[in-house]
Formats: C-alpha cells, sequence, structure tokens
C-alpha cells in the first residue's frame, strides 16, 4: 500500500493530509511533527491566544479525533533526525518510516539574537510556537516594561497586545521606518501614528547595541550610546526557512526548499510547502511567508502527488491586527514606483495602492474591507484601472470590475 509521509505539522502540513483523504486516497498517511500538540493556528498566538480570548481547543486547525476518524497517524513531539533518499526512510527517534512520496512541509523558525548581544539571557523572547507564547505569558504584567526589538509585522502585533494589557512599550527599528522593508512610507505612518496614539514609544533609525542583565535581561543599551530599562524583551526580527532537513539530505536550497512550479523538489519523490518553500513567479524565484499561500500550495501538492500535475500561480493576501485596526493586502508589491492613497468610506480606513508604471501591483487597505476586496479582486483579473482613476474619490470602485 502506498504510503505518504509529511514532515511538518503546521498549517501546510495539516492541509496536505486533509486535502490527501478528501481527494480520495486511501492509501497510508503520516503526519510528523517536531512539537507535542496536533496542527493548530498561529497567528491567534501572539493575540487573541496571549490576551486569553482563545483557549487552545480552539486553536486546533482540526480536533484531535479528526486524524483518528480520517485515518492518518499522528507522530508528534519528536523531530525528524534524518532523510535517507536512496532508502526513501525518514528517522524520528529510533524508529525508521519508509515512504513512497515525501513532503516537507516544515516552515519556518525566527531569527534569534546573538548570544554575544545577551539573546540568551533569561526573559528574551521570540513569536513563533505555542511553548513560545506560553513561555511569555506571565511577563505580560501591567506597569512592566518591554522592549520590542523589529518593526516589521510581528513586532507591531506584539506591541499592540503588550500595550493592550497594559505594558509600557518601546519598539526599535534599526532601519529608517518600521515596515521599510514590506510597505510603503504611507503605510508605515500610519501605523507609527496609530502606535505612537496608544503610548508605543517608537525608536526608528536606530540600533540594538546589546541587552544588560546578570543572568535575566534587566535593560538594553542602543547604538547611539543610550540605554533603557527593560523587564523583558520580544524578538521580531524575521524568519528564516526551516530547509536544514532538507539540505542535509542533499535536497537544493535556494532560499529555502527549491520547489518546480509543481511543488517537486530536486527529488522526485519529494514535495514541499508553505514558508519552507521556494517556487518559480514571474520569472523569479520567491518564497510567500502567509497562512493563505501555506494552504493553497500544500493542496495543490496533495493533488500534485496524486498526479494532477497542475502548475501552482499563487494569489497572494496578508492580514495584520493591531489595536482594532484590520490591515488586509492583497498582492506583491515589489518595485513598485508609485503610490496611490485612496481615502476610505469613514473614519480611519484608507488604502494604498501600489503600481509599477501603469501596472496594479498591491493594495494595502487599512479598515477598509471594500477596497481591499475590491483591489484583490481586480489584481487577480490581471486588471489595472489608472492611478488617477483609483485616485478620484468620486470613482465608482465596483464599475471597475466591469470594465
Amino acid at each position: 500500500m502506498s504510503h505518504i509521509v509529511i514532515i511538518g505539522a503546521g498549517q501546510a502540513g495539516c492541509s496536505l493530509v486533509v486535502k490527501l483523504r478528501n481527494l480520495g486516497f486511501e492509501g497510508k498517511v503520516t503526519l510528523i511533527g517536531e512539537e507535542p500538540v496536533p496542527p493548530y493556528q498561529r497567528p491567534p498566538l501572539s493575540k487573541k491566544y496571549l490576551l486569553g480570548e482563545m483557549d487552545l481547543e480552539r486553536l486546533y486547525l482540526r480536533p484531535k479525533s479528526y486524524y483518528d476518524e480520517a485515518n492518518i497517524t499522528l507522530r508528534l513531539g519528536k523531530p525528524v533526525s534524518s532523510i535517507d533518499t536512496t532508502a526513501k526512510t525518514v528517522t524520528v527517534g529510533d524508529e525508521t518510516i519508509s515512504y513512497h512520496q515525501l513532503a516537507l512541509t516544515t516552515g519556518s523558525v525566527p531569527r534569534h539574537l546573538p548570544d554575544a548581544i545577551g539573546g540568551a539571557l533569561q526573559g528574551v523572547h521570540v513569536v513563533r510556537t505555542l511553548a513560545d507564547v506560553d513561555g511569555m505569558a506571565p511577563e505580560f504584567t501591567s506597569g512592566r516594561r518591554v522592549l520590542i526589538v523589529g518593526g516589521g509585522y510581528i513586532g507591531l502585533e506584539a506591541a499592540a497586545v503588550a500595550s493592550k494589557l497594559g505594558v509600557q512599550v518601546t519598539l526599535v527599528e534599526m532601519a529608517d521606518r518600521i515596515l521599510q522593508r514590506v510597505a510603503a512610507p504611507e503605510t508605515s505612518d500610519y501605523f507609527r501614528k496609530l502606535h505612537q496614539s496608544h503610548g508605543v514609544n517608537i525608536l526608528e533609525g536606530l540600533g540594538l547595541e546589546r541587552l544588560l542583565g546578570e543572568g535575566r535581561v534587566s535593560g538594553a543599551r542602543f547604538t547611539d550610546g543610550s540605554e533603557t530599562d527593560v523587564d523583558f524583551v520580544i524578538v521580531g526580527v524575521g524568519i528564516m526557512p526551516g530547509s536544514t532537513l532538507a539540505e542535509v539530505a542533499g535536497l537544493t536550497i535556494e532560499n529555502g526548499i527549491k520547489v518546480d512550479a509543481q511543488g517537486r523538489t530536486s527529488d522526485p519523490a519529494i514535495w514541499s510547502a508553505g514558508d519552507c518553500a521556494s517556487f518559480p513567479y514571474k520569472g523569479n524565484r520567491i518564497r510567500l511567508e502567509s497562512v493563505q499561500n501555506a494552504i493553497d500550495q500544500a493542496e495543490l501538492v496533495a493533488e500534485n502527488i496524486l498526479g494532477a500535475g497542475k502548475e501552482y500561480v499563487p494569489m497572494p493576501w496578508f492580514w495584520s491586527d493591531q489595536f482594532g485596526t484590520k490591515l488586509q493586502i492583497a498582492g506583491l508589491n515589489t518595485g513598485y514606483d508609485t503610490i496611490v492613497v485612496r481615502p476610505g468610506d469613514k473614519g480611519d480606513a484608507v488604502s494604498h495602492w501600489y503600481y509599477k508604471g501603469d501596472t496594479l501591483l498591491a493594495v494595502d487597505a487599512m479598515n477598509d474591507p471594500r477596497s481591499y476586496m475590491i483591489g484583490k479582486r481586480l489584481i487577480e483579473s490581471g486588471k489595472s484601472p489608472a492611478p488617477s482613476v483609483i485616485a478620484n474619490p468620486d470613482t465608482d470602485m465596483k464599475a471597475l470590475l466591469k470594465a
């Protein structure tokens, strides 16, 4: 009987095994995860779960009972130590598991601060796993002081939650502005103003020289020589593809696990999807770090393992929640040269439209779901209204979809 093994029990891994069963695959399916819990949602970890607004059972992508009912073998709590591509086996602890087809959905791993500048001190946290968030939860006591290192979406979301819980927040970003790597200056300005209005102290264009403390972090020194006292630290300086296992196994690595348009790696019996996989897109090779990509790519890989032969065409979208503001992003803004700002219908709603020449690339919509949905549909259909049309407040946006 054919045996499909999936390494990595996150969003992509769960989506892949569910899709296999939904497509009618009746062979053996084994899902291996190094965490001791079934696949769960990551985005709510640093928001509703940390705030106590979502319990553990609601985090699970599927009830524990689903896997037994679907005849999916879950092997949790132990990492895969090696893959033998010749013998077609994986080693988990003392056990060797044979496969006919293997999928790597090993996700991503957070970047840590170097030990040399205090990264190993107690009270220094990253936000990635359930254990990470459970470990930092007791730190969030009103009146305490947190330093957040990194002004990307992870850092800003952590800042919003900490502020809501009464923690005094300082956020330091080495780049000239928050969100510099991922968003236009206009979006950075929006979120800077939002955070400052809630008392978050944002330091831009300033590096962290080192954390201070004996055993446990107690302060921080910045590259301008200034220092601040802190009670704990959250590090949000990006993530890296979880490709080490694949690299040791001899698979081709290129900004993650290199796959073709169907999701197949350099070994024809091994596939990959999600944060860890880089794939061809419009003449380039990209990785998408998002829930939507993890689901869509994993489901396509499931189809292709069973012989569908389909190519992955991503329709990127992302979101972030901060202080009651919902940011929704459609498309990829890489290479933009023009930003069109379009006020929303009410309050602080606004959307930022990214163009390269006359081509619409992406939309950032803040508390403006209507502009997000219209922008998303325009991008997916390859339509690019002229920037002047988007900028005109009298434009009938829905009519653009029919043009």
